[in-house]
């Protein structure tokens, strides 16, 4: 079930940015709420967010880590919190990583410009809510234990 939601995911992922790399040419940015956000398309080299640009290879070593230990995770862990958690982290991993391979770089294009300098993409945001998520779940079942 979580291999579907994953899939899903790399799907919405890589459609939007098909979207974006098919109607925007890049640098383009069109205003969907004035003043607050954009669509502009950039090419990332970099992580999440344009972080320690051009480093391909290594984040494509750390998106197959990701992937293989996620995978293995949400067959031995019970938690269905847990289990959204890395299948979010592992949709966002693969959903960049098949940017990297298939362009050599990432493609970015949400852009709230009046609250945040980077431009990012749906992959992005599945690694961050992900990684939130599991923080609070790690969190609440150690205070559990504890």
């Amino acid at each position: 079930m979580y291999e579907i939601l994953i899939l899903i995911l790399i799907f919405v992922d890589q459609s939007s940015k098909f979207y974006i790399t098919h109607n925007f040419s890049l640098g383009a940015s069109e205003p969907v709420i004035d003043g607050f956000f954009n669509l502009t398309r950039v090419h990332n080299y970099g992580a999440a967010f344009g972080l320690f640009q051009g480093r391909q290879y290594i984040f494509a070593v750390i998106a197959f880590v990701t992937v293989v230990i996620g995978i293995i995770y949400i067959h031995r862990v019970r938690s269905k919190v847990a289990k959204i958690a890395v299948s979010l982290l592992v949709s966002g991993a693969i959903g960049n990583l098949v940017d990297r391979i298939r362009l050599g770089f990432v493609v970015d294009f949400l852009d709230f410009h009046g609250i945040w300098k980077y431009i990012f993409n749906l992959a992005d945001v599945f690694v961050v809510v992900g990684a939130i998520l599991l923080c609070i779940y790690v969190a609440v079942d150690e205070k559990r234990k504890g």
